[in-house]
């Protein structure tokens, strides 16, 4: 039996009723997602099951389908879930990986909960995916921004995030300090100019 087919038995049989979904990607990956309120109880399960021992989280990033499938933003449906949690495991006991994949049941204000207690690795991981996605993860002791600024508006990393932004920083001569203020660029689409010309490089 191939190791992966035996790492969705074992998935399979253990969690039982536990995920909502199971896929390969090229029967070589495997993705299981999971309800927040089942996440948790899987995650534990994952870890300290000696058949599967996912002792490690690799990683932890946030998903926003805003546009996903190259849909327009007025496209989304609006009974569809809009951001994800997704989590990429490790077992060196048994050398397989697993991801799993949790959607947040409110697209207006996302929870899911922090498995920091189960891998305190992922401290920094889901402070940057606040940061980044605006996802609260209940129960994380600490949760706040990482990577931007304290007083940065907003979440870049959402789809619908303005590329030059809400806010901008300068140095105010009068007032000796940093203010902020409303953004001044006026956002534009800036479509590149290819230009073809015949026998580029040496080709017909």
């Amino acid at each position: 039996m191939r190791k992966i087919e035996k790492l969705e038995l074992s998935i399979n049989e253990i969690l039982d009723g536990q995920y909502t979904n199971l896929y390969k990607f090229k029967d070589q990956e495997i993705t299981i997602e999971v309800s927040p309120q089942n996440l948790i109880q899987v995650m534990t399960t994952l870890v300290k099951n000696e058949s599967l021992a996912f002792l490690q989280c690799q990683d932890l990033c946030g998903i926003d389908y805003l546009t996903y499938g190259n849909r327009e933003e007025d496209e989304f449906p609006h009974d569809e879930k809009r951001f994800a949690v997704v989590y990429h495991l490790l077992s060196l006991k048994h050398n397989w990986r697993i991801r799993v994949k949790c959607f947040a049941e409110n697209n207006d204000f996302p929870v899911v909960p922090s498995v920091i207690d189960i891998w305190n690795s992922v401290n920094w991981f889901e402070r940057e995916a606040f940061d980044m996605y605006g996802i609260i993860f209940e129960g994380h002791p600490d949760l706040r921004r990482l990577l931007t600024d304290y007083g940065f508006i907003g979440h870049p990393f959402r789809k619908d995030f303005p590329l030059s932004g809400y806010m901008e920083m300068r140095y105010d001569e009068e007032q000796k300090r940093v203010i902020y203020q409303p953004v001044t660029i006026e956002p534009r689409v800036v479509t590149p100019r290819i230009i073809r010309e015949e026998n580029y490089s040496g080709r017909n």
